[in-house]
């Protein structure tokens, strides 16, 4: 479908199956609407052989429906000019040297979610390029992710956008630098080890200037067209705009959609957006009445499509109804990701660092947020403290909600940081939204890029994230639990507000991780709490350390000794000091 470039011209394929004729106009017939009209196929598809055309060249399809003609770019146009708003003729090829990259398995992933537009633009551009991105990729290789998320890189309608309004799905935005600046940045992460996932957006298209709307002229109800559902079903959160997943050749552009990111582009993984509105009406989780069973098996087919891919791939669904069914395997009836994003992870730890009073942190909360399993698997849901969803429309940066006035004082730090401390060590694949890791504050808009000198400014802080990183992927090879399935929340004081867990892979040396979080602003001094083993606990990170930040530390953390003894149902114990709001990890040799 769309334009293909071959040996010696293209063939141009559009499904319009309402028309009566199309043609197809462009540069290279000196935009003329009669010179090159398509032959009809089966299916109320239309396809002509174009010798004159070639890559590079704008073109647009006319439509003729009755007394109605309309000049549409392609569905599958690969770049949109954004100058004269015509479709580019593109090749799909593209120099990937030895790119031999895979995605490092789940249970050893750690993302950084990030805004190509806000992200890193040049001094004095109003939005960043994929180019920017790819400069900072020494940076957050040695921040330790191994993994970026890219908000959705498709053609948008506006300057500026979060790129969830999509216009053309198959177009990469040509502001950030269009298909090959994409394909430079994947390749060059890959170079540096970092895979790429990028959002998409099928629970909705646009809604604004968009051609698929009434694309050859037909609807029904004063709806959307062939693309689109053309009664209630049609209504979302963003417009009547939803996509008909009932209609075969709308599956089939979707899923050519899903597979073009992974194939011609290389990325490592998709995250849907929202994907509740794709498997129901109108967001009512269990409810039969609501449901959408022809956007589920549409699920179900791309993600088993994804599958058969000879490289790892990684699916993640934005779903936020904690329904399990989303990662089960599609032969057992699930829609087949490899991941959700953890709602049940970030509102109660987000709100236990945020609420103003200690009384009021609920340690059962947390408690039961650290070990939520979907299908039975560690590794099947990404939890984080901030995501552009959670700090945006109303809702701050974690800093800027806990001090509004004054976001980088010493309470916001802390506890910003006590969070940040439960993402790494936590049940699940962690994830960072840009800037975190130096305390941005305010709340995410497309039009506000990252304050850069806070990287410097608060470099204590990001070697804080840097150190967590590191202990989370193992590399020192003394917290191996920490990429296990092993979780035992033995301790809950909910008086005091402490917490302590036990983290394991196969158990033993250098395996087992004990963790103690402090959410008060109280300090401890020898505070009794059980671990697995006798001999000498090792503290591997400890967020109150002077290094992070000078006020910090008003609680010196030493090496600790486990001693013969029942506590919290473990065979020995151990004394832990802890600052406020501090979270200690501790191993052994």
């Amino acid at each position: 479908m769309g334009a293909v470039p071959y040996d010696g011209g293209v063939t141009f394929r559009v499904w319009a199956p309402f028309a009566d004729a199309v043609a197809v106009m462009g540069t290279f017939n000196g935009w003329t609407q009669d010179t090159h009209p398509l032959a009809a196929e089966e299916g109320g598809k239309w396809s002509l052989d174009v010798p004159e055309a070639q890559p590079g060249h704008e073109y647009k399809f006319v439509i003729r429906r009755g007394e109605e003609t309309l000049l549409k770019n392609d569905p599958y146009a690969r770049e949109i000019d954004q100058t004269t708003n015509n479709a580019v003729i593109r090749h799909p090829d593209f120099d990937w040297g030895d790119d031999t990259f895979e995605l490092p398995p789940q249970n050893e992933l750690v993302v950084y979610e990030l805004h190509v537009g806000t992200f890193n633009p040049k001094p004095g551009e109003t939005g960043g390029h994929f180019a920017e991105v790819a400069r900072k990729l020494p940076y957050l290789k040695n921040l330790g992710v191994n993994a970026i998320e890219l908000m959705p890189p498709n053609e948008f309608p506006t300057e500026r956008s979060w790129g969830y309004n999509p216009t053309y799905p198959f177009a990469a935005e040509r502001m950030y630098g269009g298909p090959n600046g994409l394909k430079k940045l994947i390749k060059a992460a890959h170079e540096h080890g970092i895979g790429v996932i990028v959002d998409v957006v099928y629970n909705h298209f646009g809604p604004q200037d968009l051609d698929l709307w009434r694309f050859d002229g037909w609807s029904e109800n004063n709806l959307g067209g062939i693309y689109f559902y053309n009664d209630a079903r049609a209504t979302t959160p963003w417009g009547d705009n939803r996509p008909d997943y009932g209609r075969a050749e709308v599956r089939q552009y979707i899923r050519d959609n899903a597979l073009m990111w992974l194939e011609e582009y290389r990325a490592d993984g998709l995250r849907f957006d929202m994907t509740v509105f794709i498997r129901t009406v109108n967001g009512r989780d269990g409810d039969p009445l609501d449901e959408l069973p022809e956007g589920w098996s549409l699920l179900q087919w791309v993600n088993e499509e994804v599958a058969r891919l000879p490289r790892r791939r990684i699916t993640i669904a934005e779903d936020m109804q904690k329904n399990e069914w989303l990662v089960k395997a599609t032969g057992a009836g699930g829609a087949g990701f490899g991941a959700q994003w953890g709602s049940g992870f970030i509102h109660p730890v987000r709100l236990a660092v945020i609420v103003p009073e200690d009384a009021n942190r609920d340690m059962e909360a947390v408690r039961h947020a650290l070990g939520v399993l979907y299908d039975g698997d560690a590794f099947k849901r990404v939890i984080y403290s901030e995501s552009h969803d959670e700090v945006s429309n109303g809702r701050a940066r974690i800093p800027q909600e806990i001090a509004p006035s004054d976001p980088a004082s010493y309470f916001p730090r802390k506890r910003s940081t006590l969070a940040a401390g439960l993402v790494f060590t936590a049940l699940g694949i962690p994830m960072l939204f840009q800037g975190q890791e130096f305390l941005e504050d305010e709340w995410f808009r497309d039009d506000r890029p990252l304050d850069w000198r806070k990287a410097d400014l608060y470099k204590g802080v990001t070697r804080l994230y840097r150190d967590l990183i590191a202990l989370r992927r193992n590399l020192s090879g003394t917290t191996r639990g920490l990429i296990g399935s092993g979780l035992n929340v033995h301790h809950v004081n909910n008086a005091d507000k402490l917490i302590a867990f036990h983290r394991w892979y196969d158990g033993g040396a250098k395996d087992d991780v004990v963790v103690v979080a402090n959410f008060s602003a109280q300090t401890f001094h020898d505070y009794a709490v059980g671990v697995p083993a006798p001999g000498l606990w090792k503290v591997r990170f400890n967020s109150d350390a002077k290094e992070y930040s000078p006020d910090f530390g008003s609680e010196a953390t030493l090496d600790t000794e486990g001693t013969e003894g029942e506590k919290d149902g473990m065979g020995h114990g151990a004394l832990v000091n802890l600052g406020p709001y501090s979270l200690v990890i501790l191993s052994q040799d």
